[in-house]
């Protein structure tokens, strides 16, 4: 069997690691090898570079920081993804090359296309069969994080203007590849959310 590379994106609160988990049960009951992961943290190296992006204390160049997710990419690449998707298995990952644009592009204003050239170079090349992106209303996914915690990663912590950027550069990425992305209203039930994101997925494994 060929390997499948599906990633999730969306804002903070959107519900990635929720749906990431119904999607890795239902695979898995249907008798397919997966690897489940993240960016950043997705190897020894990610986990040391995530906590510096996320959690460091004091101030990040922007570039700095574009810099340090796209080194994390390199070797998650390289050492994880790839060699999954060669044996055959079905990669499910939070986070990937559109988050970057989308957070550090728009976020921090650094210009999408740069960024998503320096994230492909960093990746060789590789793009997601199937991107889902569970969009949410900004405030609606601040709400959800404060209900749910009372520290913030570094992101996390940004205005509300940053993560507006950040939501309409996600759209604007789906528009652009309608073809690679799911769309799917991330305030509708989770059961809902989850039926839908087995659909497209049924379709691309048959």
């Amino acid at each position: 069997m060929e390997g499948l590379f599906i990633t999730l994106e969306g804002g903070d609160g959107s519900g990635k690691t929720t749906q990431a988990g119904r999607l890795e049960a239902w695979l898995t009951e249907s008798g397919r090898s997966i690897v489940r992961t993240r960016e950043p943290g997705g190897t020894d190296l990610g986990l040391e570079l995530r906590e510096i992006v996320l959690h460091r204390r004091g101030h990040i160049a922007p570039r700095a920081e574009a810099l340090l997710y796209a080194a994390d990419r390199a070797h998650h690449v390289e050492t994880l993804i790839r060699p999954a998707l060669e044996r055959g298995d079905v990669v499910i990952q939070d986070r990937y090359i559109d988050s970057s644009v989308a957070y550090q592009g728009a976020g921090r204003v650094l210009g999408g296309d740069e960024v998503r050239d320096l994230s492909l170079w960093a990746a060789d090349g590789l793009m997601p069969d199937l991107t889902i992106l569970l969009d949410l209303d900004e405030t609606e996914g601040r709400r959800r994080l404060d209900a749910s915690r009372t520290t913030y990663d570094r992101l996390e912590a940004e205005k509300a203007e940053f993560h507006a950027r950040v939501r309409a550069a996600y759209l604007s990425l789906a528009e652009a590849e309608p073809e690679r992305f799911l769309v799917v209203d991330a305030s509708l039930p989770e059961a809902d959310i989850a039926t839908l994101v087995r659909e497209r997925v049924a379709g691309l494994l048959a």
